[in-house]
């Protein structure tokens, strides 16, 4: 049987062709790409409730057309009012999206796989590999489905939940254009942080797209043969070869580079470890920013969190060498905050 397409995850142009394929004016598209991403966010969860629509097209459409719409299955809230939602698919396969609110807005965390591949020694979301990628509709209606819920628009989204980015490019890119489109949502490129673990072609085709979406990068080692044993893909990527690639990143869009850096106590949080950090990006201190992340505990993979003067001392190295370094915020803790931890225990709970 033919698969529905999904109006969630189709773009304007995309809407146009198919009303203009059941004989509707070209207006409709619009009207329809509205109701199912409006500026003030959200969004409708049936087809039945686009009310300036003719009653027989909301009858064809609901017939032909599917509207993906997301329930969760469980919403987990921090004392710090971070908000962790497991949303079931509907082919049963389950993900997970994170809402937090910082002094600059709502920040939206998405996934864009359902588990991962990439198999990061520190990472609860490879726990158990990856069984698909996600459609643009999916990833959108993560955004949708969280605001419906707490009933705020997003400021901010951040491609980070599980799932490399780059695994699932095309989908994600779509996901992009949605976000982004003047007639829709109408956020800025420059509120959306696509996070990759370092797929350089990737990173080579999106350097080609020229878009203002900020890149970050989880680097997590200041060297090779650190961040082969925490990060397989350095070993497909080399570290050499990635910094190549973000210096062409840099080079051609002007944009800063975010390094994502997890620290985990008596791994990689050493005095030596922030001096060959600052070494690797000493020339290159306009592109760079350091996140440093405290990590989240993942009981099956054995890492502690850093000490919190650790993590000062890491931050005043770099910075003393001339290295822009910030410590990010920690929030969910308490709520199995680590990414891929809640979708993890709950598949344990199913198969028990």
């Amino acid at each position: 049987m033919e698969e529905r397409p999904d109006l969630r995850g189709m773009t304007r142009d995309e809407l146009a062709e198919l009303v203009s394929s059941l004989g509707e004016p070209s207006y409709r598209a619009g009207q329809i790409y509205r109701w199912l991403h409006p500026a003030t966010g959200g969004g409708i969860t049936d087809i039945s409730e686009m009310t300036d629509l003719p009653a027989g097209l909301r009858s064809t459409l609901s017939g032909s057309c599917l509207v993906t719409t997301l329930e969760p299955l469980r919403v987990l809230i921090s004392a710090d009012g971070t908000r962790k939602y497991l949303f079931r698919l509907g082919d049963g396969n389950v993900i997970e999206t994170v809402y937090m609110r910082y002094s600059f807005g709502v920040s939206i965390c998405v996934s864009s796989q359902a588990g991962c591949a990439r198999g990061c020694s520190f990472c609860a979301s490879t726990l158990g590999g990856v069984a698909r990628s996600l459609t643009a509709a999916e990833v959108m209606e993560q955004v949708s489905a969280v605001e419906r819920d707490v009933r705020e628009k997003a400021s901010h989204i951040v491609i980070m939940g599980s799932g490399e980015p780059f695994d699932n490019y095309d989908e994600i890119l779509r996901f992009i254009h949605i976000m982004t489109d003047e007639q829709g949502r109408r956020l800025g490129a420059r509120h959306i942080t696509l996070s990759t673990c370092g797929v350089i072609p990737g990173i080579r085709r999106f350097t080609a797209e020229s878009l203002q979406v900020g890149l970050a990068v989880s680097l997590h080692a200041p060297r090779q043969d650190m961040r082969e044993k925490l990060m397989p893909v350095a070993r497909e990527y080399p570290l050499d070869e990635l910094m190549e690639a973000l210096d062409d990143y840099f080079s051609k869009t002007g944009r800063q580079v975010t390094f994502e850096y997890a620290l985990m106590n008596g791994v990689n949080d050493s005095h030596e470890a922030a001096v060959e950090l600052a070494g690797l990006l000493s020339g290159r201190r306009r592109m760079a920013l350091v996140n440093l992340i405290p990590v989240n505990p993942v009981r099956e993979r054995g890492y502690a969190t850093s000490t919190r003067a650790a993590v000062r001392a890491f931050q005043k190295e770099l910075e003393n060498r001339g290295i822009h370094a910030t410590i990010r915020r920690e929030l969910g803790g308490d709520i199995d905050g680590a990414c891929g931890q809640l979708r993890y225990h709950y598949m344990q709970e199913e198969s028990d």
